[in-house]
């Protein structure tokens, strides 16, 4: 099933903020996924949905010979300028994670870190994580929680966007282990780990702020209502990130789920 029309607008929504300055809230993840995939110096590392390139820049501190792809070209241009910044001989291209632009089994070791959940077609990224992983290589996802956490922040702001097409899978079935188990226990021998990305802030007004600023998503919707409906989406996240409040400020849960598999052959 083609969705090219929500991949033309995701390549643009995605890039329409300062991205680079959200992965700092999610480190937790981008830590543990580094030490899953325990690259070597010289093996060949594929990150897709690379953003920024926040994880690929850590496996390339590590040696290993990185290529990042991303759908939206303005977070490629900004991984690349990253990259450059620190001296890391980064490939980036802008591509899709339904039909990557690299050959069957070119890589080492496949990794993403909550980007391939956002394309619509979970079969067509399976297919495509498998193929360009060489048998005995490695997969490392990072995969946002189906049961809470980002998903709750989705669901406040669901009302205020327009229906996906039919069809497109939920990124947040990504975080089930046997919704995963179903589209890559045949290519790969998985295990699961977990662990938790926590939002912390000092209110939920900070949160909004942030998101509303930085996060693609948020921002393209906020600017897009009218007045009295934007201030109606800030309300119900403010509320919803109060509503994690404690002594320190606000604190949510943000599990998430590591996907490790070894490319069967």
């Amino acid at each position: 099933m083609a969705f090219e029309e929500l991949k033309k607008r995701q390549s643009v929504v995605w890039g329409a903020g300062p991205y680079e300055r959200l992965p700092e809230h999610y480190q937790p993840l981008l830590d543990h996924l580094a030490r899953a995939a325990e690259v070597r110096p010289g093996e060949r590392v594929l990150d897709v949905g690379t953003g920024t390139g926040a994880l690929a820049v850590r496996l390339a501190r590590a040696g290993a010979e990185v290529t990042g792809v991303d759908l939206a070209p303005a977070l490629v241009d900004t991984a690349r300028r990253l990259a450059g910044e620190e001296g890391l001989a980064v490939g980036y291209e802008v591509g899709d994670a339904e039909a990557l632009p690299f050959g069957d089994a070119s890589f080492d070791v496949v990794t993403s870190s909550v980007g391939s959940i956002f394309a619509p077609d979970h079969e067509a990224v399976a297919r495509e994580l498998a193929r360009v992983c060489r048998p005995g290589g490695r997969v490392v996802l990072g995969h946002w929680s189906s049961e809470r956490g980002v998903v709750d922040m989705f669901r406040v702001m669901a009302p205020f966007m327009p229906a996906p097409p039919p069809g497109a899978g939920s990124p947040f079935r990504w975080g089930d282990r046997a919704y995963v188990a179903e589209r890559l226990g045949e290519a790969f021998v998985l295990r699961f780990e977990e662990g938790d990305a926590p939002q912390v802030s000092e209110s939920g007004e900070e949160v909004w702020e942030l998101f509303s600023t930085v996060y693609g998503p948020t921002r393209v919707l906020a600017e897009g209502l009218e007045p009295e409906r934007r201030a109606e989406l800030r309300r119900a996240f403010v509320d919803f990130f109060e509503g994690f409040r404690g002594a320190g400020g606000v604190r949510q849960s943000r599990p998430y789920l590591v996907v490790v598999g070894i490319r069967r052959g």
